[in-house]
């Protein structure tokens, strides 16, 4: 019977299982509150106390998250206040330079009015005065009646030309008619053309004294001996004995080709007209006791 009465009441009989796991709960989330809050209880007065202390650190939690609240809202308000007046203050630097560029160009607009103006009156000064310079167009024909005689008429000048017209052909044909560079004397005539002779003549004879440009060749030479007792002084000796109209020699030198063999370096300056090398190694060669060969080292025009 009591087991059944004990079926139909509401007792909760695991309260304070239920109390242990909210205690653990909240000092999870805030921390031990104080030394009481660690010991077990028993679903007592004791676990009430806790429980108030657990419920006053969450009410200051809220406070402080109040004032936190507060103060952000109080920056923002802040911020939003100091906003509109740092625009406005930057409104008011650029209207204030819009306004001092606003006066720079009022005023280079009135000193460009000013020159145009200025240049207008210019102009116009200029067109007056080149009207002024201007003669005054003459009419073609103009008739004078005198008043004495009402039936005579009087042209002026301008109408001449017309009237001139015929004598001036005539006039050309008369200059066609002469001969500028005839005589009427033949005798003029005959001088003339010894005088022409004569200048012509000496002219000639002028361009014939004066000299031309002579082409001339600077040309190096090999002379090479028989052997190493060759006298080289005796062949240069021989070859500077060759003398022609337009061969001019220069410096000269030995230059050794080999087993104590020297040979004969020459210069000289011909003139092309009158020395071909063909001649020049011929004559050199005619001294065949000391020359076997003659060759062309360098051949230059001057």
């Amino acid at each position: 019977m009591a087991v059944d009465y004990f079926l139909h009441e509401k007792i909760w009989f695991e309260k304070y299982k239920y109390d242990d796991a909210e205690r653990r709960y909240y000092e999870q989330m805030n921390g031990p509150v104080s030394s009481s809050s660690h010991q077990q209880c028993a679903p007592t007065e004791d676990c009430i106390t806790v429980l108030e202390n657990g419920a006053s650190t969450i009410l200051r939690d809220i406070a402080r998250a109040r004032e936190n609240i507060q103060k952000s809202l109080a920056g923002s308000a802040s911020t939003t206040s100091s906003g509109p007046a740092g625009d406005q203050n930057e409104l008011l630097s650029r209207i204030s330079h819009l306004e001092v560029e606003n006066q720079n160009l009022r005023s280079v607009v009135a000193d460009l009015q000013m020159a145009i103006f200025k240049l207008e009156s210019r102009l116009n000064a200029l067109e007056k005065s080149s009207t002024s310079h201007q003669p005054s167009p003459v009419p073609p024909t103009q008739k004078v009646e005198p008043f004495s005689v009402p039936s005579k008429k009087v042209e002026l000048p301008s109408a001449s030309p017309a009237k001139k017209v015929e004598p001036a052909a005539a006039e050309e044909d008369d200059d066609d008619d002469i001969d500028l560079f005839g005589s009427d004397d033949e005798e003029e005539d005959q001088e003339a053309a010894k005088v022409r002779e004569e200048r012509l003549r000496q002219y000639a004879e002028k361009k014939a004294k004066k000299p031309g440009l002579i082409a001339k060749s600077s040309i190096l030479l090999d002379v090479k001996p028989w052997d190493d007792e060759t006298d080289m002084a005796k062949m240069e000796e021989c070859v500077r004995s060759i003398h022609m109209d337009g061969l001019v020699w220069g410096a000269s030198k030995l230059v050794p080709v080999g087993y104590g063999i020297k040979k004969l370096q020459i210069q000289c300056v011909v003139e092309d007209d009158k020395v071909g090398t063909d001649i020049l190694e011929e004559e050199i060669t005619k001294f065949e006791d000391y020359v076997q060969s003659v060759d062309i080292a360098a051949f230059n025009k001057i």
